[in-house]
């Protein structure tokens, strides 16, 4: 596995947790982090003596260097707090949503065997699910707790920092390794940018959930770079956030496309001066119609900067602010220490010689060759725009799938992702497709296979295909289409009861069709682009 040579050795070795430290050294009492819902305000000195009091208690309870600490807590203080207690004591955090079902928690509990999971007193499905595991159950962390930072050293650089779970194109979740050096030199290469997505005297609002990469490290870690200070609230309601933006002096705005479609639902008056303090809106997670990038801007004056990244890269991978300009369909070009270049199926370069297969080598699905048929792709080169796979390189980049460091970067340090697009005259990407089919709901990615693996568990199912299809609020929704078996009678009301007990709330589909049978390509593939068209 590549492992970056060209980091200055003193950046090697750096951990995350020291962020806090360095913020509470240099500006002790400011505020770090602006709890909405508890009413709680922390600032960084507190912050970090909490982080610390975290770490004792997570050590006390037998956590070692190396653990996994599972932290299933909604977006607030004792997150933040657990988090970093957690790799403090030198252990590797595993963020997992609330809202993620017994099934989920389970294949993950499974997974990465936990020492601990750190859960709200009234959650019952982690106590269950943890039951017949070796992982002790703890409440959430003290956060009036405080102490001073452990003697020792508890690794950094290339040790894990975080392992976060998401879908492969098998659809079954795989945890991504992102190192401290990796989740560092992403932050580092984020706030080269300029204008600098946040300064020290920013305060961000993030309704992101933290446990997706997106808030937690280009968000709230990002935060802690700067030593500025994050607002958090767990519900995005565009009236609330209204009132949250002027009460706490909003200057920084985070979110997926359809939280600033949500936005404009408000009155015209109202949003404007709501957003009269804030300086830059972010956006990310899924493309950003250009229609709502027109309306957000006609609306307050504000320009979405737009970006792209996933979990494997920490996650920023392109922006639109290095250009200073932005363009409507385009996620910018690649941050300042980030290489990034189109492929073939086979990892060759579009415009130059071969180089080695950066993809997962156990990934028998190849999605490449899905969409020869789908995209209208011929032999080994992509279509006359220089339509490819993209591929990156950079310090920022995971340390391979759990546990064992499969599927990272080759030896020369690319990692060919699931993504297809292609480079305008300008050198900026454009995202055209997901080779694995993916479904972009809100933000969060769904993949079909799993969704299918569930339909296929309800009797009287006898095939079933999953897509995406529009959605105004949401960006896309999921849409099931089923095949009953012979005899079975099912309904709309059985297949969502059936997957609501079984999938996230992002992932149940919305829409639920029934047919005979489903169409196919030649190559007896399901031919998800007609699904998705069918009515």
């Amino acid at each position: 596995m590549h492992s970056p040579s060209h980091l200055p050795e003193e950046r090697t070795q750096a951990h995350v947790a020291d962020l806090v430290t360095r913020a509470a050294a240099r500006v002790p009492e400011h505020a770090a982090i602006v709890d909405v819902t508890s009413g709680i305000t922390l600032t960084w000195a507190e912050v970090d003596g909490a982080v610390s009091a975290e770490a004792a208690r997570l050590r006390d309870a037998g956590v070692v260097a190396g653990d996994r600490v599972l932290v299933r807590l909604g977006n607030g203080a004792g997150f933040c707090v657990a988090v970093l207690g957690a790799l403090r004591a030198g252990a590797v955090a595993v963020p997992f949503g609330p809202i993620g079902v017994a099934r989920e928690l389970q294949v993950v509990l499974a997974d990465c065997s936990p020492a601990v999971v750190v859960a709200a007193e009234s959650d019952d499905t982690a106590r269950t699910c943890a039951a017949g595991t070796s992982a002790q159950v703890i409440a959430p962390p003290d956060l009036a707790a405080r102490a001073e930072a452990p003697a020792s050293g508890a690794g950094g650089g290339e040790d894990i920092a975080l392992l976060i779970y998401t879908s492969g194109t098998t659809g079954s979740p795989r945890g991504v390794r992102l190192s401290h050096r990796a989740l560092l030199a992403n932050r580092e290469q984020t706030a080269a940018l300029r204008p600098a997505p946040v300064i020290p005297v920013d305060r961000v609002l993030l309704s992101l959930p933290l446990f997706h990469v997106f808030g937690l490290a280009a968000g709230f870690l990002q935060v802690c770079w700067a030593g500025a200070t994050v607002v958090l609230v767990e519900r995005f309601e565009p009236a609330h956030i209204a009132e949250v933006l002027v009460e706490h002096r909003v200057s920084g705005l985070a979110g997926v496309p359809s939280m600033f479609r949500s936005l404009l639902d408000l009155p015209p008056d109202e949003l404007r001066a709501a957003t009269a303090g804030v300086r830059l809106c972010t956006s990310g997670g899924a493309p950003l119609p250009a229609e709502w990038f027109a309306a957000f801007r006609a609306a307050t004056g504000l320009t979405i900067v737009e970006g792209y990244g996933l979990t494997e890269a920490g996650p920023v991978l392109t922006t639109t602010t290095v250009d200073g300009v932005g363009k409507p369909g385009s996620v910018g070009r690649a941050l300042p220490g980030v290489e990034l270049r189109l492929v073939d199926r086979d990892g060759v370069p579009l415009s130059g010689a071969p180089e080695p297969d950066a993809g997962d080598p156990d990934d028998a699905d190849d999605p490449v060759g899905d969409l020869d048929l789908e995209l209208g792709l011929d032999g080994d080169v992509f279509d006359a725009h220089d339509t490819g796979m993209v591929a990156v390189r950079g310090p920022n980049l995971f340390s391979g799938y759990w546990p064992d460091g499969e599927g990272g970067p080759d030896d020369e340090g690319w990692f060919r992702t699931a993504d297809v697009g292609f480079l305008d005259a300008d050198g900026d990407l454009h995202l055209v497709d997901r080779s694995s089919d993916v479904v972009i709901v809100n933000g969060f990615n769904v993949y079909p296979r799993e969704v299918e693996k569930v339909l296929m568990e309800l009797p009287g199912v006898a095939e079933g295909a999953v897509v995406g299809v529009p959605d105004d609020r949401t960006g896309e929704a999921v849409k099931a289409v089923v095949v009953p078996a012979a005899g079975a009678e099912l309904t709309e009301e059985d297949v969502r009861a059936h997957c609501v007990e079984r999938l996230a709330r992002f992932k149940v589909p919305t829409v639920i069709e029934f047919t005979d049978a489903l169409p196919r390509t030649p190559t007896g593939k399901v031919a998800r682009r007609q699904l998705a068209g069918q009515s």
